[in-house]
């Protein structure tokens, strides 16, 4: 699997094109931006309504290229450290959630924060919390280096312990069976994935406890029933979203396990190479929860060129759920 290629140049690209009009292409829905997303980008876009440039963002608001280069255009300032934003500035906190300890940072530097962490992660910030202060271990079920596991385990570190990937279930210590354990997750992973990883850990401390409810958000599983669904059709299968984003990244697998005989991720259609549609005939697309969905019209654009004109969408799962802004950046009713 490769996630971009380099162009291919003209000659070779119009050899490789099927027959206008008799190439398939297979969309999914629901794809792009989730309900996190969409106002977490919104809390940035009406911050710079209402405060001007420069707004500063922690970290990338949500994990996808054109989104911050977009946002940076408008006058957003991305910095990686709390401590890179002038004292008294205005300063949003990205959708991945941050630790108590960067809010307390944030406070002595007199920053005036705007928290647009997605509500999803929030939940699982103040399950973290709960379940240590009544006296349990937290096996979290997540990628090392993700923001928003830095940010969860930040609420208890202590307590949590980390398990990236199956290899991670031997690397923990061995639990007393006194010793109260419950697991959660970070909420972009595989659906299938983190259940195998969760099969392991009962098999490994019988005395687990499940979370009271599901840590792996709506949308990242709607995304990925919805290649499920057409994968095992697609001879090529594209996910449009950005190498950091944990959630695009898991649909590339989820295709490839689904049945479909390549996959790929890319953050722009100009990235896709022309070879790769080489003897297809149906090409299944979607994008990550942190893409917009003109990235997706401009892939379509691209096939469309290139005789992929016949489009069906096909729809999983219907989503009507909306978050509020921050509280400082609602509308003001008389």
């Amino acid at each position: 699997m490769t996630d971009a290629a380099n162009p291919a140049n003209a000659t070779t690209e119009s050899a490789l094109a099927p027959t206008p009009g008799h190439g398939r292409v297979l969309l999914a829905a629901p794809r792009g931006y989730c309900a996190g997303v969409d106002r977490a980008v919104e809390t940035v876009e009406k911050a710079l309504e209402k405060y001007g440039a420069p707004v500063y963002v922690r970290k990338e608001i949500v994990h996808n290229r054109y989104v911050v280069d977009t946002l940076a255009e408008r006058g957003a300032v991305f910095v990686d450290q709390t401590f890179e934003a002038p004292e008294g500035a205005h300063l949003v906190f990205s959708a991945h959630g941050v630790s108590p300890a960067v809010h307390e940072e944030a406070r002595s530097l007199s920053l005036k924060t705007l928290d647009a962490t997605c509500p999803l992660v929030t939940k699982v910030h103040n399950e973290v919390k709960r379940f240590a202060r009544d006296g349990y271990h937290i096996l979290l079920v997540g990628h090392e280096g993700h923001e928003e596991v830095e940010g969860t385990a930040g609420e208890a570190p202590d307590v949590t312990h980390l398990v990236d990937g199956v290899e991670g279930v031997e690397k923990l210590p061995d639990f007393l069976h006194n010793e109260k354990l419950v697991w959660l997750s970070q909420t972009t992973l595989s659906v299938d994935e983190t259940m195998e990883i969760v099969k392991l850990l009962h098999e490994k401390f019988e005395h687990l406890q499940d979370p009271p409810s599901d840590d792996i958000c709506y949308a990242t599983q709607n995304r990925q029933v919805a290649v499920k669904a057409i994968a095992a059709d697609s001879d090529l299968f594209i996910v449009v979203g950005s190498q950091n984003s944990s959630n695009s990244k898991r649909l590339v697998e989820v295709a490839l396990q689904a049945g479909s005989k390549a996959a790929y991720l890319v953050d722009y259609a100009k990235q896709i190479d022309p070879s790769w549609l080489e003897g297809v005939h149906t090409v299944g697309l979607s994008s990550g929860a942190s893409v917009p969905e003109i990235l997706v019209q401009e892939v379509l654009a691209f096939l469309a060129e290139r005789g992929f004109s016949d489009v069906e969408e096909v729809t999983t799962a219907a989503e009507k759920i909306t978050f509020a802004l921050p509280r400082d950046l609602r509308p003001q009713h008389n």
